[in-house]
């Protein structure tokens, strides 16, 4: 498995990696990064990190403080910093930056930023160089979990210099020029800390230091080895050689200086940045070969691997071992040091829906240790996360950890306490008192259910109650209540599964059969006017009743009853590639990005850059057209994804865009949680073989495929002819051969009957 989690890499695939075509260096982590406020193509930036690490590293070129650290078009770099920021949004928290000067020392970031250019940039998942042309330094930085090694080229000089900026919020540095080594913490967040954050780090360098100065938080320089305040940092000078190198080890801790001091021992400790950096693509050749695909377009390979390396980054390690090898972590929660593992910054908004069914299906190990950080959680909060960075944050909506917490547990995974997170997903589903407050004493509503009691009473969230987006908190609340439904069964607890299969069924409270849309309804009942379907927000989260009327995942078969019958639900399926793009964002008083994402792309109002839809072409499956999921699904691949650093059809957001892509790829998707079956689409490749983590291999083969042939003929799997529209994961997990024979005009007679639908609660079993 992983070096990051303490376990490593089985040497098998390590071999079979080093035989065959290197796919890390498919890997382009520029992909995104082409992206601003106004308008997201991922919204990424080139994290040079291991899969799952606690620290990443990323060139700056935007200002201290901007969600947007690293954009495409910028023309200047002012160093590279460790990075703990899941999306732009999020923002940064326990950042501090080293950059290479030379000549007149200079120190603030608009001041020491050097043009650079992508022609001497080189980003890969393991490694980051650079050329800073005003200094006529390159920068180079490869990554552990916990640590990193720099190493900067310097040209011959009198005046060469690294400047350590701590960042401002309260930050310390500390010169030893005596062991060549620097210490302090930075303190910088975005929320969702306790009083005593602090991310201590340790910089350890390989040459003497000819001046050493700090400098405080109004700028001023001086000879003192130590600095603390608001915004301080430090600078080591060098008399350098042309073509000589500084290398500098650093490592950083949430826990105290000492750990810190651990971690760069046990990550790093005696290599030389070479073997860093051969350990660091070693892991990532390693997890992506896990996933072997064969095919002669290179650009959907590139994407692919792309993808996948952003699926493995979050959720962020957030523990580390100590000295006498034990698993401890720093709580964001309560400020105190546990034992136990703790993973963050996720929003389970996002990476229920294809990112955790990843991780449950391929890296079931990793999934129940990130289960048990939940439990983590909830022992020292009192509450389950929902968007966690690196504590408690007050955005988005839903009780989305039930999904990924019962689809874990239904799935196989194993390695947690479930009854107490079956405890806490009940909690959520019964009571809103007592949640957690952010810095500024105000209730997290992100935490918990907002309005579950008139949801408990109503079975619905009102809309005429002062809580926003009410009708998509409603539908999230249902699918959450199915998976908490089928968990309680999986765990004996009858009643309990009889009441919540009950209630996720209450979608049905939002069907208006008027206009065939989900619409917010008031609390005497009556529906909230006026409706317009286009209209953004208001009583939905980011897209419009369009998008959330497909949020369903638990019952397709029971909205395709709802909207009269399957050829009415492939009509309404089909409206939303041919309703022109057009809406309303009076409710957010501006065209947020999003919107805009949907506008642009001549997919009519199908807004496939943020998550409440990316499931709705898979269910054209459940209503006997999946001839039209395979033609949607590819055209989405084809036209919205790219290796290139406008590749993202909209924000990434902690890998579910990416988990898209990944899964559709492979030829199929997992809409419903906890019931382990996938929705099958149009495999992109022409041949995948996967390492299964139970040890068996499973071929994907798509005879004939090709960009025009997007269409299933048939299906067998081990030789025996599969005529279902899902795949189930015993299939799956059993290996073998999926063999899929693919052409160019649709097949309307495979997999199109009733019986050949994946489940619904409302269709008999299956």
């Amino acid at each position: 498995m992983l070096v990051t989690l303490g376990l490593a890499t089985p040497a098998p695939l390590l071999a079979q990696a080093a035989q065959r075509e290197a796919l890390v260096d498919l890997v382009n982590p520029l992909m995104g990064t082409d992206s601003d406020y106004t308008l997201s193509y991922g919204n990424t930036y080139p994290a040079v990190a291991v899969p799952w690490g606690m620290n990443f590293w990323s060139p700056v070129t935007g200002k201290m403080g901007s969600g947007w650290g690293y954009t495409y078009d910028a023309n200047k770099i002012s160093g590279i910093k460790q990075t703990h920021q899941p999306s732009p949004w999020m923002n940064d928290y326990a950042a501090f930056e080293l950059m290479a000067v030379t000549g007149p020392l200079r120190i603030k970031q608009d001041e020491r930023a050097s043009w650079f250019s992508h022609k001497a940039e080189e980003a890969k998942p393991y490694k980051y160089k650079v050329y800073f042309a005003d200094h006529d330094v390159t920068a180079e930085v490869v990554p552990t979990s916990r640590a990193a090694q720099f190493r900067f080229t310097f040209p011959e000089s009198d005046d060469a210099h690294i400047v350590l900026d701590a960042y401002n919020e309260g930050s310390m540095v500390n010169i030893d020029a005596k062991n060549r080594r620097i210490t302090g913490y930075a303190r910088n967040n975005s929320g969702g800390v306790p009083h005593n954050f602090h991310n201590f780090f340790v910089l350890q360098f390989d040459h003497d230091f000819t001046v050493t100065r700090t400098w405080d938080q109004n700028w001023k320089l001086s000879a003192s080895a130590k600095s603390e305040g608001a915004h301080v940092g430090a600078v080591v000078s060098f008399k350098t050689r042309r073509g000589e190198r500084v290398g500098v080890k650093v490592a950083s801790s949430f826990i105290s200086p000492e750990q810190a001091q651990q971690n760069l021992a046990q990550e790093v400790g005696r290599d030389s940045f070479s073997q860093t950096e051969a350990k660091a693509r070693a892991i990532w050749e390693g997890e992506l070969s896990r996933i072997r695909v064969t095919d002669p377009d290179i650009d959907a390979r590139r994407t692919f691997y792309s993808a996948l390396y952003r699926m493995l980054q979050f959720p962020r390690t957030f523990h580390e071992v100590d000295a006498k090898g034990q698993t401890v972590h720093y709580s964001p929660y309560d400020g105190k040091v546990h034992p136990g593992p703790m993973f963050t910054d996720n929003g389970f908004w996002d990476t229920w829906r294809a990112v955790f069914p990843f991780f449950a299906l391929m890296y079931p190990e990793v999934d129940g240790q990130i289960m048990q950080g939940l439990v983590n959680t909830y022992k020292e909060s009192g509450w389950l996360p929902e968007w966690a960075s690196p504590g408690h944050r007050n955005v988005m909506i839903g009780s989305n950890s039930a999904n990924l917490i019962a689809d874990a547990y239904l799935s196989g995974v194993r390695g947690f306490d479930v009854e107490t997170l079956y405890e806490a997903m009940v909690k959520n589903a019964t009571t809103s008192q007592g949640r957690p407050r952010d810095e500024r004493g105000r209730v997290v509503n992100a935490v918990g259910r907002e309005g579950v009691e008139y949801y408990n009473k109503l079975g619905y969230v009102p809309y005429d109650v002062g809580i926003n987006e009410n009708a998509a908190r409603t539908l999230e609340y249902a699918t959450a209540d199915f998976s908490l439904s089928r968990l309680a069964a999986a765990l004996g607890k009858t009643e309990d599964a009889a009441k919540y299969a009950q209630q996720a069924q209450n979608y049905r409270k939002l069907y208006d059969p008027q206009s065939g849309w989900m619409r917010g309804r008031n609390q005497d009942g009556s529906w909230a006017t006026p409706f317009n379907s286009l209209k953004w927000g208001d009583a939905f989260t980011e897209g419009n009743s369009l998008h959330y009327s497909w949020s369903v995942m638990q019952d397709v078969q029971g909205l395709i009853d709802l909207m009269g019958g399957e050829a009415k639900f492939v009509e309404r399926l089909d409206s939303i590639f041919y309703t022109p793009p057009l809406f309303d964002d009076s409710y957010y008083g501006q065209t947020i990005h999003e919107i805009r994402e949907m506008q642009i792309v001549n997919m009519g109002n199908y807004a496939h850059g943020n998550q409440p839809i990316q499931h709705m072409i898979y269910l054209y499956n459940w209503a006997g057209a999946p001839w039209k999921a395979q033609y949607h699904v590819r055209n989405v691949m084809k036209k919205l994804y790219a290796p290139t650093p406008d590749g993202y059809p909209g924000d990434e957001d902690n890998g579910q865009t990416s988990a898209w892509y990944v899964f559709s790829a492979l030829g199929f998707y997992p809409v419903t949680p906890t019931v382990g079956q996938y929705a099958i689409g149009s495999p992109l490749f022409r041949n995948v073989e996967m390492t299964l983590p139970n040890g068996k291999r499973l071929s994907i083969e798509a005879t004939n495929n090709g960009p025009d042939n997007v269409y299933i003929q048939s299906v067998t799997i081990n030789g025996k002819r599969h005529d279902k529209s899902w795949l189930s994961r015993e299939q799956l997990m059993g290996g073998g051969k999926i063999r899929f024979v693919m052409g160019s005009k649709s097949n309307t007679a495979w997999a199109s009957s009733k019986a050949a639908a994946p489940f619904s609660m409302s269709a008999p079993a299956k």
